[in-house]
């Protein structure tokens, strides 16, 4: 395992370019294959990929409110003691390793944003406390965690298939979270992970291959609380006015509770991030200190807001030209009712290259993965979870998520990649089993 992990190290380091790299070398791909496969003009191409360049941008709104709201969340003074009470728990690499993905594991299957933030947070913390643990392992370990966010509340296919008028409503209806997150076979992958996963994080270390040396520079905190002034003005005075963050808190609460009692346990992306949301401004006291940590979130969401038009612009070149649907058919057409879930994991998992967006992923792929589903007797609920789970497990070596964590790591997607790699190996296989024999 160590030397595996070493040469995927190795060769990540060589050749992972930057991830707005990544993004601009997927588009001319895209647009390569546009022509090759599909026959498009190259004016066509050019229209397509200008045409969908500002197509997510409702979508992209609530994924960088997931992230910040995450963010403000786990760097409230209350998050952030627990952190440290756990880190102090802690004094050997290797605990650190398996501990840290734990924490992620936990807080990704909560909520995706909260997970990559909380996850980070915490690998620093860790970082401070135990010596001589290698620190890109230690990011890595805990953006694997990430692996099941589709699986659990926060997963963007089961909350938008659970939600009424969803865009497949007529071909599926509505499908509760009970048939796709709290489904047995999600719940064995869920399991599966939380076991394999920190132990394979755990067997990656190599004291030979480990650089101990940190920065110390990285592992300042940010100063998201704002510094203790006397409030003169009315203005000062009402920024740093607890009793006014505690109103609209509570007035947030205040609407959860209903929204639960009227609906049900039923989650969506947008209570989702209205819970996270209150939560935050709760938890942080006053305005002010509020202000601060979004201000400080809102950094790590740089690299999603500006990728993110560039990734539609590449599915609107893959939906337009006919070449995602190609892609999804194709696996279709080599799979039979036993197959078929793993097929339709695998292939979410390709198109997860180009589509690096559960929601916009499933806009692609819905219509074909359902029909065929529906053909081969395959329950929609099913489907639509290989499709979650594909779409997740290559997020191992998709840069793009990993932005906001190497953000507050301090460290580029090179870094960890290796050791994602060998995460994504060893958990498709066990993905695999729960989506056909479970």
């Amino acid at each position: 395992m160590k030397r595996i992990t070493s040469l995927s190290n190795r060769i990540m380091q060589r050749y992972l370019p930057d991830p707005f790299l990544f993004v601009v070398l997927l588009t001319i791909v895209v647009f390569l294959l546009g022509m090759l496969i599909m026959k498009s003009t190259p004016v066509d191409m050019v229209s397509y990929w200008g045409d969908g360049f500002w197509n997510l941008l409702s979508f992209s709104m609530q994924m960088v409110l997931i992230l910040v709201t995450g963010f403000v969340l786990a760097s409230s003074p209350f998050f952030k003691r627990i952190l440290k009470g756990m880190a102090s728990l802690v004094s050997k690499p290797g605990q650190a390793i398996v501990f840290v993905t734990l924490v992620s594991l936990l807080a990704s299957w909560v909520n995706w944003g909260f997970g990559l933030v909380i996850g980070a947070l915490f690998a620093k913390e860790l970082a401070k406390k135990v010596e001589k643990v290698d620190y890109r392992l230690l990011i890595a370990s805990a953006y694997s965690g990430f692996l099941v966010w589709h699986g659990g509340f926060s997963g963007s296919i089961p909350l938008t298939i659970a939600t009424p008028d969803h865009f497949t409503t007529d071909l599926i209806g509505v499908v509760p979270t009970s048939e796709t997150i709290f489904a047995p076979f999600n719940l064995f992958i869920v399991l599966s992970l939380f076991i394999v996963l920190p132990v394979v994080n755990r067997l990656m270390m190599n004291a030979k291959d480990n650089p101990y040396y940190i920065d110390p520079s990285i592992l300042n905190d940010s100063n998201v609380q704002a510094a203790a002034v006397e409030s003169n003005t009315p203005a000062e005075k009402m920024e740093n006015s607890k009793l006014i963050s505690l109103l609209i808190g509570l007035l947030g609460l205040v609407f959860i509770v209903y929204y639960f009692k009227t609906n049900g346990f039923s989650l969506n992306l947008n209570i989702v991030n209205f819970i996270f949301l209150f939560f935050g401004i709760l938890l942080h006291g006053t305005p002010r200190n509020f202000i601060n940590s979004v201000s400080e979130a809102v950094k790590g969401a740089g690299g999603i807001i500006i990728q993110f038009p560039f990734y539609a612009g590449i599915m609107g070149m893959m939906v337009a030209s006919g070449l995602a649907a190609e892609m999804s058919k194709w696996f279709v057409s080599i799979s039979n009712d036993l197959t078929f879930p793993f097929f339709a994991f695998l292939s979410a998992g390709i198109v997860n290259f180009f589509v690096p967006s559960g929601g916009g992923q499933w806009a692609v792929q819905a219509p074909i993965m359902l029909l065929a589903g529906e053909e081969l007797g395959i329950d929609a609920a099913k489907t639509a979870m290989a499709v979650a789970w594909g779409d997740a497990w290559t997020n191992m070596i998709q840069p793009f998520w990993a932005l906001p964590a190497l953000a507050i790591a301090g460290l580029s997607a090179k870094d960890i990649m290796g050791f994602c790699v060998i995460a994504m190996i060893v958990s498709g296989f066990f993905i695999s089993i729960g989506l056909v024999f479970i």
